[in-house]
């Protein structure tokens, strides 16, 4: 029996799923947390892996690894290797002039054309226009630009500042693969390759290849070189330590890894006409596709998957945190949240919730406040209130799904995957504001287990096919619930 680990680097924690490389089936787990906050020291990340790893019983018999991680997290590094400045993750806006500002002086229409996307606070390209704007000195001082996945890949390879790694700095392994790549906003997901062009509208600097590619720039950034989706990054030649006492052994074969949202698709087994609405802190509406995505209107991104094929994607700043900020004005758990929910009718006798709690991706609000309509002394209690925001956080999805199908992509099969998805409440509603079939895995880690998949493919040569129990909830359409949304947060 041979085991290959997935890892899924989030923003909230770090999971390791040990499993079986030829069914799939778990062997072991472990988790760590992350510290709060959208700009993060990613030490901490490097920290939280080594005690997940020891959490899961540690590497000793594992064989291959592959990491997933939150995208569009901007990780300098300077030409020590060492962190110039604490990571801006995906969601911290502060780089939301500098998206508009990135957007105004190429328009929509070139961004999509050569990036599938546009520009919003979310992706890194804006994140490095905020730091030569903002921190010139910093940006001055950076060498080199990763992402989540590709630092902890290579940290756990081996690499990093020469005091506390055993292959120092070397900025030329730097590695990444495709999916984290196309959320970057200086990746062509067509060609598959950098846009010096936009890196230099970013940061100000050109940019080179890691392992050596030169760059038409003198001062020129290190970029990692991609990797794809069946090969390893590299084989490691000797021990390496963790923080907490793990050890990664040689010749773990370390897999090119992804970003998140690939990793879920992966883990799920996506295929054309399926697509999942992720319900973590934040949401996610993603599906697979072999044909090019655009959308100029910037509210689709099109992603590249972890096997090669494109990726449309939908993200929301506001999803289970919904239910944690009203559950916490209730003073209740999610669980009493949805049996609060199921007190009040669909559509909340006309309350309704615009959930902005932190602002907005999609829409693009990155200054929105949340608001509250409709309220009556017959509105206004726990159930109503309960209600009003299960729905509202599966309205604002809704339309992401709607946007999906927009540019052309088919949906025959809908999942809805993520810890809130297990709240009875939510599946009820879900039902009636998707108004179709909800399609239910059986819970799991869904990122870390598309990157056990992917590590099993990068030592075998072979993507395994791990089947998944589903359970289906049938549709129970009440559309005058969105359209109340709808007319709510236009």
């Amino acid at each position: 029996m041979t085991f290959v680990a997935g890892v899924d680097s989030s923003t909230q924690s770090c999971k390791v799923t040990i499993r079986d490389g030829d069914s799939g089936a778990v062997v072991r787990e472990g988790r760590a947390a992350h510290p709060d906050g959208t700009s993060v020291d990613p030490r901490h990340w490097w920290d939280a892996l080594g005690a997940a790893i020891a959490d899961a019983g540690g590497f000793d018999d594992v064989a291959a690894v592959a990491i997933a991680g939150q995208q569009h997290g901007m990780v300098a590094l300077d030409a020590d290797g060492r962190v110039v400045r604490d990571a801006l993750l995906w969601n911290d806006v502060r780089s939301a002039d500098a998206a508009a500002q990135m957007v105004e002086e190429l328009g929509r229409e070139a961004w999509v054309a050569r990036t599938g996307l546009v520009p919003v606070a979310s992706f890194t390209g804006t994140k490095l226009r905020w730091l030569r704007d903002a921190e010139p000195s910093n940006a001055g001082r950076v060498a080199a630009v990763a992402l989540p996945h590709d630092w902890l890949s290579w940290r756990l390879r081996g690499y990093g500042p020469a005091d506390e790694s055993p292959l120092g700095p070397d900025l030329d392994a730097l590695a990444t693969d495709g999916s984290d790549a196309s959320g970057t906003a200086y990746w062509d997901p067509v060609r598959r390759e950098y846009d010096e062009e936009l890196f230099e509208t970013a940061l100000g600097r050109g940019l080179r290849v890691a392992s050596g590619a030169p760059g038409s720039a003198a001062d020129a950034v290190v970029v990692p070189r991609l990797v794809a989706p069946d090969e390893a990054m590299g084989t490691l030649d000797g021990d390496v330590e963790l923080p907490g006492g793990a050890v990664a052994r040689a010749g773990l074969v370390v897999g090119a890894g992804l970003g998140d949202n690939a990793g879920a698709a992966l883990g799920l087994g996506l295929g054309p006409g399926d697509v999942a609405v992720s319900l973590g802190t934040s949401g996610t509406v993603f599906g697979v596709t072999d044909t090019e995505v655009t959308d100029p209107s910037g509210t689709v991104a099109g992603f590249a998957d972890g096997t090669g094929s494109r990726l449309p994607i939908v993200t929301t700043l506001n999803a289970a945190r919904v239910l944690e900020v009203v559950g916490g004005l209730l003073g209740v758990d999610h669980d009493v949240l949805g049996e609060l929910a199921l007190q009040a009718p669909a559509g909340a006798d006309g309350l309704v919730l615009v959930p902005y709690f932190v602002g907005e991706r999609t829409p693009n609000r990155p200054d929105a406040t949340a608001s509250l309509l409709g309220m009556t002394p017959a509105t206004t209690d726990r159930a109503h209130l309960a209600r009003a925001a299960v729905e509202g956080m599966l309205c604002a999805l809704a339309d992401g799904l709607a946007a999906v199908e927009g540019t052309g992509v088919e949906v025959s099969r809908l999942l809805l995957i993520g810890g809130a998805a297990r709240n009875e409440a939510v599946r009820v509603v879900a039902s009636q504001v998707f108004g179709r079939d909800v399609e239910l895995p059986e819970p799991g880690e869904y990122v870390a287990a598309g990157a056990a998949r992917q590590a099993a493919w990068a030592l075998t040569g072979s993507l395994p096919s791990w089947s998944i129990a589903t359970t289906t909830i049938a549709a129970d359409p009440h559309p005058e619930v969105l359209e109340r949304y709808r007319s709510a947060a236009a």
